[in-house]
């Protein structure tokens, strides 16, 4: 047997798979340089946004919120990076979802100071120069109406502590809805239920005492 048949015949097979090697050498370089040239991603910010749409007077779960990436130059003034900031806290204005929270956006815990067992909600009455005449302290109940009169009015909550007085240039927030936002101090068991009417009626706050 020649000895040099062997080298031949693998000489033939090199040369017979050289333009498919020579492809996927080409391939893989330009895939390197491709990975070389290429700008790194875009740094994210994680920025807590809604999960759903929330009425004002949620008390803010971790089921409320979600992160999402946002480019460092998009992030909203006072958006919350840390869901520990607002977790417990009270929504003071509604909240689309994927709509970015920020600080502004929630009830202060610092607010129900001294009075256990309540939830602050907000509340807003339609006409604003009634609100002009609360007082933080200011011991409250209110009556709603049917915007439609459909159904008479009727009390909503009684005797409740005013705890703020947002004023419109300063609570951070735009709204075309008529009126002033009012923040009461209401009992836990009964926070969600005033909050759902209040969302749908006209408010009128009456003094206690």
């Amino acid at each position: 047997m020649n000895p040099l048949r062997p080298l031949r015949r693998a000489r033939r097979r090199v040369l017979l798979h050289r333009r498919p090697l020579a492809a996927v050498s080409a391939a893989g370089a330009a895939l390197v340089a491709l990975q070389v040239t290429s700008p790194p991603p875009p740094r994210t910010v994680g920025v807590w946004t809604a999960s759903r749409d929330l009425t004002s007077g949620t008390v803010l779960g971790p089921a409320d919120l979600t992160s999402t990436p946002f480019t460092p130059g998009s992030v909203p003034t006072h958006a919350v990076t840390d869901p520990r900031q607002v977790l417990g806290r009270t929504l003071a204005a509604p909240l689309s979802r994927g709509e970015p929270l920020t600080r502004l956006r929630t009830v202060s815990r610092g607010l129900l100071s001294g009075y256990p067992g309540t939830t602050a909600v907000p509340l807003r009455v339609t006409d604003a120069d009634v609100v002009d005449l609360l007082r933080v302290g200011d011991r409250v109940s209110f009556v709603v109406a049917d915007p439609d009169g459909r159904t008479p009015a009727g009390p909503l909550v009684d005797d409740v502590p005013v705890v703020a007085v947002p004023h419109s240039a300063d609570n951070g927030l735009r709204s075309s809805t008529p009126g002033r936002l009012v923040v009461a101090a209401v009992p836990s068991s009964q926070a969600s239920e005033v909050a759902a009417r209040a969302a749908t009626s006209i408010l009128i706050p009456v003094w206690s005492r």
